[in-house]
């Protein structure tokens, strides 16, 4: 019988592997409290027509990526969330959050989004986005804040050698003037680009600057910059932007170029970079939607946000061999001598679970040598043995793996005593 396996671009998460996403989630959750951002849970699919608004219909994601189905019971189609930011939103809309006195709306969300791309180091069908968006405000302060949660938790995991390219994409206004004068540059070399920014000019000319294409680089690496034909307002608050990061000591370039693959995007827009990470060397990316709330069923509200996949995370961290302080193991074997001692045991290991402990015993009868063998490969602090003579008198043997030292002691006594002793060996 053939062998099922893996779907193409997704991963097994295994025991050893695991601890190290937990570490980190953590850290983006207890960062995410200092920062005072909620964490708002949203479905792992929406309507396809929150995406096609929301993302935009030119881009790469909709255009190619995303895994939508029809819905049998209606005319609308469902997508799997190929990112975090839309869901967000429109759940901001639907629920009123603006009405809320605590203001501007501070969220995060944390879990796996969707797309059909091809695999590659860091990438994958699934993978898992932290992201962070807060609603309600336009004050440039905010955009830094942002920017400075995201490089705070690459910093605080162990990460170096991060980079912050920023640029400002303007308002609808701004690029409606750029336009015209990036369209002539661009008509001029229509023929010689790829055929996406062909498709691309007519459409959305200023993502044909995203093309990761090497002779679309060069052939536009002449074209009018967004930057040239900001409005005073525009480049009042980039500039103020750029004040907030100096005031926080966050390095930044601004790179002209940087536009981003979403349609949403006005104003700021980023990007945290690593030098050579597989084939991607982004680790994050966001920006202003000033419009998007509106185009969702809202009113006109400012927002900004960013997101990061935890799978390039950890791949980071590897390269740059940062160890995680991940603990394993458990604090305590109960090994059996004798099949009479089981069921006491059995109790016994549920007594020290209640208490917090972890603690686990032998399930597949094996010799008391066998078992202490088990208790080192699970990294046991301690182990409780439970023979003969200790079953009769209510006692175990109470051993640390570490020293080798054992005493006798009353069964009931064991919850106590080893606390005291996970306690002591915890603070030294």
């Amino acid at each position: 019988m053939t062998r099922i396996q893996i779907p193409r671009g997704t991963q097994d998460i295994m025991p050893g592997t695991v601890e190290l996403w937990h570490y980190v989630e953590a850290k983006a959750r207890e960062l995410c409290r200092r920062f005072n951002y909620q964490e708002i849970r949203t479905p792992l699919f929406e309507s396809t027509e929150l995406f096609q608004r929301g993302v935009g219909e030119t881009t790469d994601i909709v255009e190619k990526e995303m895994y939508s189905v029809a819905n049998p019971r209606s005319t609308d189609a469902l997508t799997l969330r190929p990112e975090g930011t839309a869901g967000v939103v429109r759940s901001y809309v639907e629920n009123k959050l603006y009405g809320s006195p605590n203001q501007p709306t501070k969220l995060y969300y944390l879990g796996p989004m969707f797309r059909h791309e091809r695999p590659q180091a860091g990438r994958y069908r699934q993978f898992v986005q932290f992201g962070a968006e807060a609603i309600g405000s336009s004050d440039p302060a905010i955009d830094a804040e942002v920017i400075g949660l995201a490089i705070r938790l690459y910093q605080e995991l162990g990460l170096t050698g991060l980079s912050v390219e920023l640029n400002s994409v303007g308002t609808l206004e701004d690029r409606a003037r750029h336009r015209e004068h990036l369209l002539a540059h661009l008509n001029g070399v229509r023929t010689q680009l790829c055929e996406d920014c062909q498709s691309r000019i007519d459409r959305n000319p200023l993502r044909v600057l995203d093309c990761k294409n090497e002779k679309c680089k060069s052939l536009t690496q002449d074209a009018p910059s967004i930057l040239d034909y900001l409005s005073e307002e525009s480049a009042a608050h980039f500039e103020a932007v750029k004040g907030y990061l100096t005031a926080l000591d966050i390095p930044f370039h601004v790179n002209p170029r940087l536009v981003r693959g979403l349609d949403y995007y006005t104003l700021t827009a980023f990007e945290i970079k690593m030098a050579e990470i597989g084939a991607v060397e982004t680790l994050c990316g966001g920006g202003r939607y000033n419009g998007l709330v509106a185009e969702l069923g809202g009113d006109d509200m400012p927002g900004i946000g960013f997101a990061l996949s935890i799978e390039r995370l950890l791949l980071a961290l590897e390269k740059q061999g940062v160890q995680l302080p991940v603990s394993g193991g458990i604090d305590c074997f109960v090994v059996v001598q004798t099949s009479e001692a089981k069921k006491a045991a059995f109790v016994l290991v549920d007594q020290l679970r209640q208490a917090g402990i972890a603690a686990e015993l032998d399930y597949l009868d094996r010799k008391m040598k066998a078992q202490l063998k088990q208790a080192d490969r699970l990294s046991a602090r301690f182990t409780a043995i439970i023979g003969e003579s200790e079953l009769a008198n209510g006692t175990v043997v109470l051993k640390e793996m570490a020293t080798g030292e054992q005493q006798e002691i009353k069964r009931e006594s064991l919850v106590s005593e080893l606390n005291a002793k996970l306690h002591h060996t915890n603070q030294n």
